[in-house]
């Protein structure tokens, strides 16, 4: 039986947040995560230019390297974003046993929690998931309240 998820917004501006991987997974996230926090370690070998970007610009700090147990033993989230399997498996079992809110975006039985798709308007905050079982969906019901939210007026 799959578990539910109950939605909930979280007060994140204090939390220490570990991205491993720099691609476009881990770039979508942590673009997200920027609207509600400034504390963002991003990990990785290889990091794409848009996060060094937001590195230069002092919105994140990135290394260049492979991610090690002792850089998210006090986090509080960890994202495990890689391209590897097995990096993100490891990631994923070391939070579990030490009680860390982990997302494995390669595989959605090894999240305790799901990325929403966001939406922002006039102190409004809303969030749209669909537990990864319809990404296109998702993006359907986000755009549809969009196009809603223009038409009104706070």
């Amino acid at each position: 039986m799959e578990h539910a998820f109950f939605p909930m917004f979280v007060d994140i501006s204090n939390k220490k947040i570990v991205v491993a991987g720099g691609g476009q997974v881990a770039l979508r996230r942590v673009k997200t995560l920027l609207l509600f926090t400034e504390d963002i370690l991003v990990i990785a070998p290889r990091i794409n230019e848009e996060l060094c970007a937001l590195e230069r610009e002092g919105q994140i700090r990135c290394k260049k390297r492979e991610c090690r147990r002792e850089d998210i033993k006090d986090a509080d989230i960890v994202l495990a974003a890689t391209d590897c399997r097995r990096v993100n498996d490891a990631i994923y079992a070391y939070c579990r046993e030490q009680g860390i809110l982990v997302n494995t975006a390669d595989d959605k039985k090894k999240c305790d929690f799901y990325f929403p798709s966001v939406i922002q308007k006039a102190g409004v905050t809303i969030g749209v998931n669909s537990g990864g079982t319809s990404p296109a969906t998702v993006k359907q019901v986000r755009e549809q309240i969009e196009n809603c939210l223009q038409e009104t007026e706070f």
